[in-house]
């Protein structure tokens, strides 16, 4: 298995070994050393709305599959607890519901809404318990606005990875977005989730595979900022169409920002528009497949079908298509790297030398 290593300079740097998107080796480590060490979108606190109210859910189911549970206390504080019991293993809560405490249904042992362990019957001839082993397992949880995350890493912290994005975009009223969930897509791609990711993360193919669009962009001021593990992509709209009202105080007022695409490491992508945020999620499947996940969180629904966040469809399907052929092309015995365009691919780049990181 190779070592991988992107050189630092872009100029002189060639892409990642292809053998990270073909090989299934490759795949189940990037498991533990990628997506088990990094910050993860896993839903939006109106899952939980009401004291009592417990919401089981799967972390990256099919990949990860880490049973977890959010859940509301009588005081309104939102928990993530491990939803195995500390007992035998069973699962706690297996659809979402309302209650005053957790029950496990196999022998009865009893959590409280902050996964403390409160009772547990026939178990008082056993010495030294209940122990904190006997709590279930607490996770980390991060919010921004509605928006809720998750990191299996203790360690990791999620001001590295949301910091900016949070610092740039953080007078937009993420507060009043409401999610749709009727309007919640799934696509299946033929392509290694990296190769999905590292086609968001280039402007570059925009006049080439988006003609709708390019028709809305302007492509010559099209730039990248690169952050530790984030970046943004800013698309500038052609004037007059349709464009952000920007604050005063915001680094970019005076500019016609018809998007703000910002990419956090190391699956999800925040797609801001005049009408609010289009969060796409890449599961990984297999070494050649990936579920791409879009949900709309919507502020203003008169401006939905204007400007760079219309036609979000066509593009996805645009996408998918070049993706997957580019999926049966590094399979080729005559490929194994390619150089990167140092004004257009700097966020590939930025990408590659973070999968080389995590990866060794």
């Amino acid at each position: 298995m190779p070592r991988f290593h992107i050189d630092p300079d872009i100029a002189r740097a060639q892409t990642i070994s292809t053998s990270f998107y073909t090989d299934p080796a490759n795949f189940e480590l990037a498991k533990e050393k990628i997506f088990a060490h990094s910050w993860l979108y896993i839903g939006h606190a109106d899952l939980v709305k009401e004291p009592g109210d417990c919401f089981p859910f799967v972390l990256l189911e099919g990949y990860l599959d880490e049973p977890l549970l959010l859940t509301k206390d009588k005081a309104g504080k939102i928990h993530l607890l491990s939803n195995v019991c500390t007992h035998r293993g069973n699962l706690l809560a297996y659809e979402p519901c309302r209650v005053n405490q957790l029950r496990c249904k196999y022998h009865g042992r009893i959590f409280g809404l902050d996964g403390q362990f409160q009772s547990m019957p026939e178990f008082k001839e056993v010495l030294d318990f209940p122990t904190a082993a006997d709590n279930l397992h607490s996770l980390p949880l991060f919010q921004w606005g509605k928006l809720l995350f998750t990191c299996l890493d203790p360690l990791q912290d999620p001001k590295a990875y949301f910091g900016d994005m949070m610092q740039r975009v953080g007078w937009l009223p993420l507060d009043r977005m409401e999610v749709r969930e009727d309007q919640v897509q799934h696509f299946e791609v033929k392509a290694n989730w990296a190769l999905y990711c590292e086609n968001y993360l280039e402007g570059f193919h925009i006049p080439f595979v988006h003609a709708g669009l390019n028709a809305v962009l302007d492509f010559g001021s099209y730039t990248t900022e690169l952050f530790r593990f984030s970046n943004l992509q800013l698309g500038i709209g052609k004037k007059g169409d349709n464009c952000f009202e920007l604050p005063s105080d915001s680094v970019d007022f005076g500019k016609e920002v018809a998007a703000y695409y910002f990419w956090t490491f190391p699956n999800m992508m925040f797609n801001f528009y005049p009408w609010g945020l289009s969060l796409n999620l890449v599961l990984p499947l297999d070494a050649g497949r990936c579920k791409v996940t879009f949900i709309p969180f919507v502020y203003d629904e008169s401006k939905r079908e204007k400007g760079a966040g219309s036609g979000l469809d066509a593009v996805e399907l645009e996408d998918e298509e070049v993706v997957q052929y580019v999926q049966k092309g590094i399979r080729s015995r005559f490929y194994s790297h390619g150089r990167y365009s140092v004004r257009h691919e700097k966020g590939t780049h930025h990408f590659h030398g973070l999968l080389a990181e995590r990866m060794g």
